[in-house]
C-alpha cells in the first residue's frame, strides 16, 4: 500500500483525484490552504487511487495520509 501524506497543516480546498484514478509523480492531486496560501500536494509514485481520506473543507495535520494508492 502506498500512501500520499500531507506536507504540511492546512485545509483541504480542492481534490484533483478519485477512486480509481491513475496518477503518476509530479502530479497533482490535492489542494491545501495554510496562512492564505494554496500549497498544491503531488504525488511522489506512481499508481491507482484507491481511496481518498479527506474531503474537501477538512483540517489536516502534517503527516496525515490523504489518499492511498494501489
Amino acid at each position: 500500500m502506498k500512501e500520499i501524506t500531507a506536507t504540511m497543516a492546512g485545509t483541504v480546498l480542492n481534490i484533483f483525484a478519485s477512486q480509481g484514478d491513475a496518477v503518476n509523480p509530479g502530479q497533482e492531486v490535492l489542494m491545501l490552504e495554510s496562512m492564505k496560501m494554496e500549497i498544491p500536494i503531488e504525488s511522489g509514485i506512481e499508481g491507482v487511487v484507491q481511496k481518498v481520506k479527506v474531503s474537501i473543507g477538512d483540517f489536516v495535520n502534517e503527516g496525515d495520509v490523504l489518499i492511498i494508492l494501489e
